[in-house]
């Protein structure tokens, strides 16, 4: 099947220094409570592969996973510590941002990073302000919209104005999701798929 993507858990590292070697890895980063481990899953077609949890900030390690596309092409996909957990102590949310900054900018295999919005919510000021810096930082990033079905189809096209007017982003570029329904799933595991097969900086 074209955009055939298995996912095989690797390991959970608190530092980017002790990361494996990839030849091509796409991220996968957003707020807490997003819905990015429900994500994986759905991208993995593989429920419980991502630990979920209804305790945002549950995730505080970055999560390796093997990634295989239908060409045979290896890499790694990342699902990183959400960010915006209020009830995290300040320090720790703190050494989180560093660590995650530190790893963005530095992962020479990084060829995409999927930045999580929440669709029924809309952008939130962190997440602006991180759409902001990884355009800052020339950093290759797609935004994807979760939880489309929490969204009334009578709302959906005010809030996906809504959503690229916040972003400050093209409309049309931001790609629509449901984990929970499984819709946009092919289209986004296709994506990921060719991120994998395209190391970074081609």
């Amino acid at each position: 099947m074209a955009g055939q993507l298995q996912l095989r858990f690797r390991m959970s590292v608190d530092d980017p220094s002790e990361m494996p070697h990839s030849r091509a890895e796409v991220a996968v980063i957003g707020r807490s409570n997003v819905g990015k481990s429900s994500l994986v899953n759905a991208l993995a077609r593989t429920p419980g592969l991502a630990r979920t949890s209804k305790t945002p900030g549950r995730t505080q390690l970055l999560n390796v996973f093997d990634a295989t596309t239908a060409s045979g092409a290896v890499g790694t996909l990342v699902d990183l510590p959400g960010y915006g957990y209020a009830k995290a102590p300040a320090a720790l949310r703190v050494r989180w941002q560093e660590r995650m900054e530190a790893y963005l900018l530095d992962r020479e295999p990084l060829s995409m990073i999927i930045s999580l919005i929440d669709g029924a919510v809309g952008p939130t000021r962190l997440d602006i302000a991180t759409v902001r810096w990884m355009t800052y930082n020339h950093l290759p990033f797609t935004v994807v919209a979760t939880k489309q079905d929490k969204v009334k189809s009578s709302r959906r096209q005010a809030r996906r104005r809504e959503v690229v007017a916040g972003l400050e982003l093209p409309t049309d570029v931001v790609m629509w999701v449901s984990a929970e329904r499984n819709t946009g799933m092919d289209r986004l595991r296709a994506a990921t798929a060719r991120w994998i097969e395209r190391p970074s900086g081609d």
